[in-house]
């Protein structure tokens, strides 16, 4: 798993495929380019331990700086581009970067940011010229190609999306080990996804989110080729697979829907015969959804619950998934244990918060508070999901504590309504949450964004409403629905669910 050793290996074979682009980054070029920057890192005072931030988009430039940080011990934060200019600032400042590479079209971020942040020293830019910047480009020119004498493991320190709230930082404790070592999850890939130097992994989404970046370098770290899409798309995606022969792939829900709702002649015509893995996470998929990408694309999900957290990890495959749907598996790291609001750990079959004992600890960086509120007096860790565990110790999610519909004291749980709703001809996506009611204490409230924009309506709304009460207890369907032509979806999957609820919070009562 050392990159000096894999590019004498592989050589010209591409580490990295732009899908767009089609521009390539080989092994040998890799390890040149991330050893050049190493030395940059070097050369100005970053040592083991120190933090730098990467501001960028999906693009080539992304990799050779990952892994320089990687390999010289470096924390790197890559930064979620989506944000606005004042949370993207948040997040370099907290960080405590001392260096910032950004891309030069996404200088409308880099600039407030790089002036918001106490701890920064200089700031490296890639693509077209930034006047009065340096480039990185420039600044590798002088530098060896060659590995610095000091190579030891670093970490990425992802950020939460911030649906909820302001990003929090996920503090990794650096392993200390040298270079070459690898990250759990590197060999987690092997071990349980069957990754190796045959793998062609499609990567679907921003690198700024932990699984298109942890699962893009770990298909570097055992040999194989990542392509990695700019942006997602449902077409794209299936020609990508063709044309590269890909073997393992992950999507998150919202991918499998777009999928899904090609025409069915569009769908058949694309060649995904290579496909021996596809891998989904991140936000839960419906039961209806899973079942038909299997009967689709064959036996081959599999499905893991995990946060960047790491404080537990749950898989499951195809196989097992159908006979009990709707799970996320039992836990390869940790033990699970569903429990009550006054913390006593509840029988199968019950609702309750998802804790995980046995597993290393993590923090919130600059929040002792915050990480001290997501242990209980057992020094069991929780991500604040909501789920039952069956029998057989097989977990199964609810939803986020924080999206719980609380309706005349009964729980309801978005997520079963909006799963009830997703594949409704009408429904591009849709989002589920509590409005305030005078006599429930909240009502059950559906936003959606049509297949076909401006086509939402009051008729439209009473279809969908009995299509849903057709599905689930009508106390569970909403009780309106409005119609937005664009939902605020990030590109990890991870709706900002928060900013529609404020919107919404005004509405009369029913």
């Amino acid at each position: 798993m050392h990159l000096t050793q894999l590019a004498g290996e592989h050589g010209d074979k591409p580490a990295i495929i732009m899908a767009e682009s089609g521009l390539t980054l080989s092994y040998a070029e890799l390890e040149r380019q991330s050893n050049q920057i190493a030395h940059l890192f070097r050369s100005r005072g970053l040592r083991p331990g120190d933090h730098i931030a990467v501001l960028m988009e999906n693009r080539p430039e992304f990799f050779p700086v990952v892994w320089a940080a990687q390999r010289s011990g470096l924390l790197y934060t890559p930064v979620n581009w989506h944000l606005s200019a004042a949370e993207a600032a948040y997040i370099v400042a907290d960080c405590g970067a001392r260096l910032l590479v950004s891309s030069s079209d996404l200088e409308e971020l880099a600039a407030p940011a790089a002036a918001a942040a106490p701890a920064l020293e200089g700031r490296l830019t890639v693509g077209s010229s930034v006047p009065g910047l340096e480039s990185l480009a420039d600044a590798i020119a002088p530098m060896a190609g060659t590995p610095v004498a000091d190579e030891i493991e670093g970490n990425y320190m992802l950020y939460s999306s911030g649906t909820t709230g302001q990003p929090k930082g996920i503090l990794p404790v650096l392993p200390r080990q040298p270079f070459g070592t690898g990250l759990n999850i590197d060999h987690t890939m092997k071990n349980a996804f069957g990754f190796s130097s045959d793998t062609v992994f499609l990567s679907t989404g921003p690198l700024y989110h932990g699984a298109p970046i942890g699962w893009s370098l770990g298909t570097i770290r055992n040999g194989g080729t990542a392509v990695v899409m700019e942006r997602f798309d449902a077409v794209a995606a299936l020609r990508l697979i063709g044309r590269h022969r890909v073997t393992h792939g992950q999507f998150v829900a919202t991918m499998f829907v777009r999928m899904l709702k090609l025409p069915e002649a569009e769908r058949s015509a694309f060649d995904t015969s290579s496909l021996r893995t596809v891998v989904h996470s991140a936000a839960p998929v419906s039961v209806q959804v899973k079942e038909q990408m299997i009967a689709w694309l064959g036996p081959i999900l599999t499905e893991f619950y995990a946060g960047s957290e790491g404080n537990g990890f749950c898989l499951i495959d195809s196989p097992t998934w159908l006979s009990h749907r709707g799970s996320v598996g039992r836990p390869l790291v940790g033990e699970v244990h569903i429990c009550s609001d006054d913390g006593d750990e509840l029988p199968a079959g019950q609702i309750g918060t998802v804790w995980f004992s046995g597993t290393r600890r993590f923090s919130y960086h600059n929040d002792p508070a915050k990480t001290a509120g997501v242990y209980n007096d057992q020094g069991w860790s929780t991500l604040g999901d909501m789920g039952s565990v069956d029998a057989d110790g097989f977990l199964y999610l609810a939803d986020r504590r924080t999206d719980l519909i609380l309706s005349g004291g009964v729980n309801i749980y978005p997520r079963e309504i909006e799963d009830a709703l997703a594949l409704h001809p009408a429904v591009a996506d849709i989002v589920v949450f509590g409005v305030p009611d005078e006599e429930m204490g909240q009502r059950v409230h559906a936003v959606v964004q049509p297949a076909i924009p401006g086509a939402g309506s009051p008729e439209l709304a009473s279809e969908l409403i009995n299509f849903c009460r057709s599905r689930i207890a009508h106390y569970k369907a909403p009780r309106a629905v409005s119609f937005e032509d664009d939902l605020p979806r990030l590109p990890s999957g991870n709706m900002l669910r928060r900013l529609l609820m404020d919107r919404y919070s005004s509405l009369p009562s029913a």
